[in-house]
């Protein structure tokens, strides 16, 4: 896999790590609050974010070249 991925997937993962890591408890509020959600709404939720990734991938892969 090219390496870039593995460094986008990196950060990822650091910047899901400093909300539980500053602020725990607000975190553990958040999701307790979105278990109440409907499964329909963090369907489209999810799928918003997919899209939005992509399209960020997409233009910054365009714009290297």
């Amino acid at each position: 896999m090219n390496s870039t991925i593995w460094m986008a997937l990196a950060l990822v993962l650091v910047l899901e790590g400093l909300g539980p890591m500053f602020m725990p408890r607000a975190w553990r509020r958040m999701i307790l609050a979105m278990t109440q959600l409907p499964d329909r709404l963090l369907h489209r939720f999810g799928g918003g974010l997919v899209v939005a990734g992509v399209m960020i991938y997409a233009m910054i892969s365009m714009h290297a070249r």
